[in-house]
């Protein structure tokens, strides 16, 4: 019996599943961590924010890292196994998306770890980590930064497949390359910058759809 999940085009669709599944689940709690826990720490009391971290906020760090982590792999092979149709949009998303992956292993997350260690050191009656102070504010920035990426990323990765021959199929490799170079100043305000008008709810959705306007811009413009 032929079983078309089976063949080539059915696993190129588990990946495609795959990748959508697990992308839901980061996204998903990225938009949670910004939008609602990061305003409920600005008025919970003490002892309500604390218990929080402890408890909470570990289990909601680990679906979020591990669901970086299955959409960055799943993403992978895709890009490897239709290497040839990869457009511009794609590779603009696949940046936005990847450069998100390493934000949250390589700051996110480091940087929670040391948070959530110093409130469970606090609670037991120790001195808070003296790290901790700083390692917060990168954890949000990081965090921020991952919410301004979404919504180009999500634009982009979609409009090669849903857009007639992609939003970008003719852009000039002059257009890609400032957009990128763009892209990586921003990555390096997540790293070295601070939040800006991301500061806000508001704001950092509003930088976010400002983001993917001058990027569609660019792309189609120069």
């Amino acid at each position: 019996m032929d079983v078309p999940l089976f063949s080539m085009y059915g696993l190129d669709y588990l990946f495609r599943w795959g990748h959508f599944l697990a992308g839901i689940t980061w996204i998903g709690l990225l938009y949670y961590f910004n939008f609602v826990q990061t305003e409920y720490f600005k008025e919970a009391e003490d002892a309500h924010r604390s218990g929080a971290i402890q408890k909470l906020v570990p289990r909601a760090l680990w679906w979020f890292r591990w669901g970086a982590m299955f959409t960055f792999l799943t993403g992978v092979v895709l890009l490897g196994y239709r290497h040839q149709a990869i457009s511009y949009d794609i590779t603009v998303g696949a940046t936005l998306g990847t450069l998100m992956f390493l934000n949250v292993w390589l700051i996110i997350w480091p940087n929670q770890k040391i948070v959530i260690a110093s409130a469970t050191q606090v609670a037991q009656g120790g001195e808070a980590l003296p790290e901790a102070a700083a390692a917060a504010p990168k954890a949000a920035l990081a965090s921020r930064t991952n919410t301004l990426f979404s919504g180009p990323m999500l634009f982009f990765m979609g409009s090669s497949a849903h857009m007639m021959s992609g939003l970008v199929t003719n852009a000039s490799m002059v257009s890609l390359g400032i957009v990128l170079l763009l892209i990586l100043a921003l990555e390096g305000n997540a790293i070295f910058g601070k939040q800006g008008p991301m500061t806000t709810v508001g704001g950092v959705i509003g930088c976010s759809i400002g983001l993917t306007a001058v990027l569609y811009g660019l792309m189609v413009l120069l």
